[in-house]
């Protein structure tokens, strides 16, 4: 009996004329994650993709949990290869469906009947399988309105597959379909959620990481380190920048109000992170803040720092409270090692009673205190660049 991978679009059925190039992106991306793991072709027909091991030496078990982190799928189901007459249907389904029903006592059989020349209709499909899964399991009973699980029969052109307990997918658009963004990615619990959240919408992720070396330990580095590559796992690789602050936060800490330093660090990190993005392409930045979960992130200390940046800005959990992105952070692996108690940057310094309401004026009577520009210009030279890929 051969088995498959039967995986279902998420939106992008809905697009126009340039479907293809979506659906494209979304098999390439298959493909990527199926050379780990084996032989795999990805073929899609019907608004569906199949996945195919081309040997018994393909990891279906690895291949089926990094599918499940593809966006731009909503359901995965493990499917048995049947010949398209019913005698061969029942006879898989026989021997495939039920380790399936363990520990449920009622479903219904969902039957598909794609190749409008097969001679039954799907209600027919139905009614008949239904009845051999009673016959092989005399303990389970028929619930079409609530079943414990659903079996599905799907008779396509090429040929016919049975499926029970579809899995929900990653959902939302594919890799790079939206582009590229940078995200500045903290050792926090807020800034991985954003990329998840922004890689989800199809945007490629490149990262910066701001340390305060000696300030800042390695291993606050490391950690850093570990979370993109958890995130890697959902976001496929990602380009990593990693940039010294310890100058900035010197020379602010020597020539700056205290109430200051945090808004002025804040302007700083978005001033670099657009030099970077627009040195490697990237259309938009991201962040992870939230709005009034700490100082710098009420809505005047947002509209100071945000002039910096020469392209959008994105804040995809700027709406949520703690629990919201503790839930979406537990989802994607990243919580427990987000909580680690590492120190980041932004704990460097920290003014005892920061502004919340800044003025504009005021902020940059304090940032001409230096050279804004050539702070900004010694951080970017040296810069650390590598590549972050997901450990499956």
């Amino acid at each position: 009996m051969k088995e498959i991978l039967l995986c279902k679009y998420g939106e992008l059925v809905l697009k126009g004329a340039n479907r293809s190039t979506f659906e494209a992106a979304l098999c390439r991306e298959l493909r990527i994650r199926g050379k780990k793991f084996g032989g795999f072709t990805v073929e899609k027909s019907q608004s569906a993709i199949y996945i195919v091991p081309q040997n018994d030496e393909c990891d279906m078990e690895g291949m089926f949990e990094a599918v499940r982190r593809v966006f731009g799928l909503v359901g995965i189901s493990r499917a048995a290869v049947c010949p398209k007459t019913m005698d061969g249907i029942a006879e898989i389904v026989r021997s495939y469906i039920p380790p399936f029903l363990s520990g449920c006592r009622t479903f219904k059989v969902v039957a598909k009947r794609a190749d409008k020349t097969f001679p039954l209709t799907s209600m027919d499909v139905a009614a008949e399988i239904g009845g051999v899964i009673l016959s092989a399991c005399p303990h389970m009973r028929v619930d079409v309105h609530n079943p414990d699980i659903i079996v599905n029969v799907e008779v396509r052109e090429s040929a016919a597959f049975v499926h029970a307990g579809q899995f929900k997918g990653a959902g939302g658009m594919p890799f790079g379909t939206a582009g590229a963004g940078l995200l500045l990615l903290s050792g926090g619990i807020d800034s991985p959620v954003a990329g998840f959240m922004m890689a989800k919408r199809g945007l490629r992720l490149e990262a910066v990481h701001f340390e305060s070396f000696p300030y800042t330990s390695e291993l606050a580095k490391d950690k850093v380190m570990r979370l993109a590559k958890l995130m890697a796992r959902w976001t496929g690789p990602i380009r990593m920048h990693v940039v010294s602050l310890t100058h900035i936060q010197e020379a602010l800490r020597d020539n700056c109000e205290e109430d200051y330093f945090t808004l002025l660090l804040r302007r700083y990190m978005m001033a670099i992170a657009d030099k970077i993005a627009g040195a490697n392409e990237l259309g938009a930045i991201i962040t992870g803040e939230s709005l009034g979960q700490v100082a710098s992130q009420t809505l005047q200390a947002l509209a100071v720092t945000n002039p910096l940046a020469t392209r959008p800005v994105f804040r995809p959990c700027i709406g949520m409270d703690k629990e919201e992105i503790i839930t979406i952070a537990r989802h994607i692996d990243t919580f427990e090692t987000s909580i680690e108690p590492y120190e980041d940057c932004c704990t460097v310094f920290t003014p005892r009673h920061p502004r919340t309401k800044p003025e504009l004026e005021k902020v940059l009577a304090q940032q001409n205190r230096l050279d804004f520009d050539a702070l900004v210009a010694e951080a970017l030279a040296g810069e650390e660049i590598s590549w972050i890929r997901a450990d499956y």
